[in-house]
């Protein structure tokens, strides 16, 4: 059974994730644009810090993989849901680009469920450069504006790290968190025992 002893202070600023973007939905349809991009912010900061924290603390476990997988998720639909109501008009002028990581996007979730039952959570060095650019953009836009050049490599990480995160489902039999990449899972001993096994 699990209680608040279970969960470290990684999965906490997973949490505070999680229970803000209701909340900033709220402040979207409130029309707070400033405050919503500030908490915004703030969200996209915990990001950040969770996983330096999970990391210097020796305390990275799947577990929380899923929940900052799942914080991370919530944030950015957040996020997408604040520039349709705040940026509606650079939204309509360049939907054509954001469907293509989106539609792949969709497509990768779609085949993680049927294989795994949930979400990956590879956390690939390119998903953390994809998130990065993602966040620097989105409130980049809510503050300041549109940048193109930021837009189209957004765009471009987006879609080829979601393409390796969909590479990387048909590498593994089974759910696993923390792969660094393609060419890191290629080397894996956890998809190599389980291969071995299963030729055994």
């Amino acid at each position: 059974m699990l209680t608040f002893k279970n969960f470290n202070i990684a999965d906490w600023f997973s949490f505070y994730r999680i229970f803000a973007a209701p909340f900033l939905i709220i402040i979207i349809f409130l029309d707070k644009r400033e405050l919503f991009t500030w908490l915004l912010l703030i969200s996209y900061a915990t990001d950040a810090i969770d996983g330096f924290i999970a990391r210097k603390l020796k305390i990275t476990s799947p577990r929380g993989s899923q929940l900052d997988s799942m914080g991370d998720q919530l944030t950015l639909f957040t996020g997408f849901v604040g520039l349709l109501m705040f940026e509606f008009n650079f939204i309509q002028a360049n939907y054509q680009w954001i469907l293509i990581p989106f539609i792949l996007y969709f497509i990768q979730m779609f085949i993680a469920f049927i294989k795994y039952g949930k979400a990956t959570a590879f956390h690939t060095y390119l998903a953390k450069i994809s998130a990065v650019t993602q966040a620097v953009f989105i409130l980049w836009l809510l503050f300041f504006g549109p940048v193109y050049w930021l837009f189209y490599a957004m765009i471009i990480i987006g879609t080829i790290e979601t393409i390796e995160e969909i590479l990387l489902i048909f590498l593994y039999p089974q759910w696993v968190a923390g792969v660094k990449g393609y060419p890191w899972a290629i080397r894996d001993k956890r998809r190599l025992a389980k291969e071995m096994n299963k030729k055994g």
